[in-house]
């Protein structure tokens, strides 16, 4: 019998990790199989527990339970924890094994796909949220000139430095602070391309050369990189490489096997 995994979240309908997952085991030749599954808001545990109880070997995990997932775990990643988050659940035979594999995803996708080394560079991050708290680390340890984060609500950016500060050079304040900034790359952590709206991006925030990248993605252009485009930068991506390169980071922690992530992005573009 296949080794079972699974995505549990709330909703689950849109996600593409069984196809992400079914490409990866194609391509390994791992003989597992992987599905959706669609928990309560109030009955996360419960979820896990009985699919754990069932044979299952491990798990994706998706809003809203990220943070409930982390406090299940016996065993987190330093990663998992600054992060405050896990998405991804490993079962042994001595516990729940967590991890947050959304930060060095981003990092793959920036230095494999998008050619983009982050020693030296000055980085920016627009939001202070889970999505961001998830990437700080990851981020940090590839050596940044500087790391700002900016937020509307700017205590939430204070308060994301102050715990990160050990790890590199930060600085925090709001979207204003950072006018004539010239970072190499800006990220958007924020919601905001989800729901269809435009950033209050002030003047100089992009060098010459720079790159912008929305961790929302979509079968077109979201409005943050429409937006960033028009404000200089030279470079636009969406966030799908990064989703496909911490499903990958994932089924290496799972497998053992590291899987190609190039002919995966191509497949789920042409979808």
């Amino acid at each position: 019998m296949s080794d079972r995994y699974a995505v549990i979240g709330h909703p689950i309908s849109h996600s593409k990790s069984p196809l992400i997952h079914a490409a990866f085991a194609r391509q390994t030749g791992q003989e597992m199989s992987y599905e959706a599954i669609l928990a309560p808001l109030d009955g996360f545990a419960a979820a896990v527990a009985a699919f754990r109880a069932a044979g299952g070997k491990g798990m994706n995990v998706t809003l809203p339970f990220k943070q409930e997932a982390l406090g299940l775990a016996e065993k987190p990643t330093e990663r998992a924890r600054l992060a405050g988050a896990a998405n991804t659940l490993r079962f042994d035979a001595d516990g729940i094994y967590a991890d947050n594999t959304d930060g060095v995803g981003l990092v793959r996708d920036l230095s494999g796909r998008l050619g983009l080394e982050l020693a030296g560079k000055r980085v920016l991050i627009l939001g202070a949220g889970g999505a961001a708290r998830g990437v700080i680390l990851p981020l940090l340890e590839e050596k940044p000139a500087l790391l700002a984060i900016a937020n509307r609500s700017v205590d939430k950016a204070e308060a994301l430095k102050a715990q990160f500060a050990p790890f590199g050079a930060l600085a925090a304040g709001g979207f204003g602070d950072f006018a004539g900034g010239e970072f190499d790359l800006v990220i958007n952590a924020t919601s905001a391309s989800l729901a269809g709206a435009a950033l209050d991006l002030p003047p100089g925030l992009f060098a010459p050369g720079a790159l912008a990248y929305d961790m929302v993605y979509g079968p077109s252009e979201t409005p943050f990189m429409i937006q960033a485009r028009r404000l200089g930068a030279a470079q636009v991506a969406d966030g799908l490489g990064m989703l496909v390169e911490q499903a990958a980071e994932s089924f290496f922690l799972w497998r053992g096997v590291r899987p190609e992530t190039a002919p995966v992005m191509a497949m789920l573009r042409n979808i």
